[in-house]
């Protein structure tokens, strides 16, 4: 749909959801050069005059709200390649934070792109038609906004890529000059305009870092006033050890701290979600600045690849590559799985029936897609873990998975959190992609507000709007006030949900009729227009 691109809007007679976690009221909303001109409430002496020559537009039976911020995406490629980007805008997502999980584009050398590029393909596909000539934090952000994009992005910057350009992927302690070097790229990109810093701590290679290493690192992002934003070292038999560490990280650096994905999985942790949050309290009641997000599901996404153990992850993906060829390895490999629980499966022993293959890279290992490895190696008639190992190997570690390891308690548990955010941790490529990728936001209003009540309505939108603006530090996002940007999304309360499935993940939500990014309607009676008005955003110049 194309739509004009400047002109004023007057949102009439909608629920006003402001942010501010206040009961809404009904009211007009004027939209004036990309900002909110004015507020007024339906019932006020003066009502909001209609614009001149703007568009008028009748919500009666809407809310509005500030456009939702998901705290944790993958859209690092996709705000490169793909305008439309309809996942993330048809649910009311105006601005996405990348660069997650400690690995990313940025920054990188001319050796270690190469690398990156292959180890996230199945995170973010390859990226066909992209040049990847940035190497820096600032190269990154300019090209965003040269391509043009729907939805803004604020970037974090990914710790394993820094290790893995200065150190390598080898498994050994940085040496003083090199954790010199680490701290200078991080003060540059900081100074780039990221927002913080991101761990993938079952990820080689930042796995490889102890807690004095993230410590100094985290140590120029509180000085750059940033935050830190680990997937810590487990969400399995270890999970309450890893966030202690990460709490502890948190105090030695005098770090902001944002805990990804923050729950406790397996079946080691069902209904354990309490005592982390009896952890995050104490920190908070010690002066920590803490804030999660979570998904509202149940199964987990990733590669198939970050269930190696670290060892087996170490030197780059030809080194692992080449253990997945070699007998020896594999048995040793194949031990620490199914037995005594590798790291990268978060320790504890694999459930093969759990692991169910979301997307390949290679075309020839599509058949394999919505299977678990249980029943993928019954159909074979071999051992689940050569079904793993041969995958891997033909997909050259591409191949990506959904992991059916949560719990409905601790969900629920860390959504009433008050320092709870949304975010989707969607992967956006493959053949069967993880649902939250397109559900994530109208599945909190739908599901977890309208028919169970997990939330309030007002509420949900502090925790999908305000309180992420906030961390982020986005003084002029994340709430309806003049003079704000006019970031809004328009949702019926009694309609809104989310429909991707895990049989048909790329099912746009419904009940999103209208979402504006910078004023401009990026969704219009339901049907994308043809606006890209996202940007890098970058703190302190945002």
């Amino acid at each position: 749909m194309t739509v004009p691109e400047g002109g004023s809007t007057l949102i009439r007679g909608a629920l006003v959801l402001d942010g501010s976690g206040e009961p809404g009221f009904v009211g007009d909303v004027l939209v004036e050069g990309g900002r909110i001109a004015a507020v007024g409430r339906v019932n006020a002496a003066s009502r909001l005059d209609a614009p001149v020559g703007g568009r008028i537009l009748d919500a009666d039976g809407l809310a509005v709200a500030p456009g939702f911020i998901d705290m944790h995406a993958h859209s690092d490629l996709a705000v490169l390649t793909d305008h439309a980007h309809l996942a993330k805008v048809s649910q009311g997502v105006t601005t996405e934070v990348i660069g997650q999980d400690g690995l990313s584009y940025a920054p990188a050398t001319e050796q270690t792109m190469p690398m990156l590029r292959e180890q996230i393909a199945g995170w973010n596909g390859t990226g066909p038609g992209l040049d990847f000539a940035w190497r820096s934090v600032a190269d990154y952000l300019a090209a965003v906004d040269a391509h043009g994009t729907a939805t803004n992005v604020a970037y974090l910057i990914p710790q394993g890529s820094v290790r893995m350009a200065v150190v390598g992927s080898e498994r050994r302690t940085a040496t003083p000059d090199e954790l010199r070097e680490m701290r200078r790229l991080i003060a540059d990109g900081m100074r780039d305009g990221a927002f913080g810093l991101s761990s993938g701590l079952t990820y080689a290679p930042g796995m490889f870092a102890d807690t004095a290493e993230l410590v100094a690192l985290c140590t120029v992002v509180a000085e750059h006033g940033g935050f830190y934003a680990p997937h810590q070292r487990s969400y399995g038999a270890g999970a309450l050890a890893a966030y202690a560490e990460m709490l502890d990280v948190a105090a030695q650096a005098g770090c902001a701290l944002h805990l990804t994905h923050a729950t406790m999985n397996f079946a080691v942790n069902r209904g354990r979600a309490s005592e982390l949050v009896a952890l995050i309290d104490g920190g908070l009641a010690a002066g920590l600045d803490i804030t999660i997000d979570t998904y509202p599901y149940l199964s987990g996404s990733t590669t198939l690849s970050a269930l190696l153990p670290g060892w087996a992850s170490a030197g780059g993906p030809e080194a692992t590559l080449a253990r997945l060829r070699d007998p020896a390895d594999r048995a040793r490999i194949a031990y620490e799985l199914e037995v005594t629980g590798s790291d990268g499966c978060h320790g504890v022993p694999v459930e093969w029936g759990t692991v169910e293959i979301a997307g390949v890279l290679d075309p020839a290992l599509l058949p394999a897609v919505g299977h678990t490895i249980a029943a993928l190696a019954e159909r074979r008639g071999a051992p689940p873990s050569n079904v793993y190992f041969d995958l891997l190997t033909a997909d050259r570690l591409g191949t990506s998975i959904l992991q059916h390891v949560g719990d409905e308690q601790n969900v629920r548990t860390m959504m009433r959190h008050p320092r709870h955010t949304g975010g989707s941790d969607g992967i956006l490529v493959g053949t069967k992609p993880h649902p939250r990728a397109w559900g994530t936001f109208p599945r909190y209003l739908g599901h977890y507000v309208r028919e169970e009540g997990v939330l309030t309505l007002e509420d949900a939108i502090v925790h999908l709007s305000a309180r992420p603006a906030a961390r982020l530090g986005l003084t002029d996002r994340g709430r309806i006030r003049a003079g704000a940007v006019a970031d809004l999304v328009l949702f019926d309360p009694h309609a809104v949900a989310d429909r991707a499935t895990d049989a048909d993940p790329r099912r746009p939500a419904v009940g999103i009729p209208w979402v504006f990014i910078a004023g401009r309607p990026v969704i219009a009676d339901s049907t994308r227009t043809d606006q890209v008005p996202g940007r890098a955003l970058r703190k302190n110049a945002v």
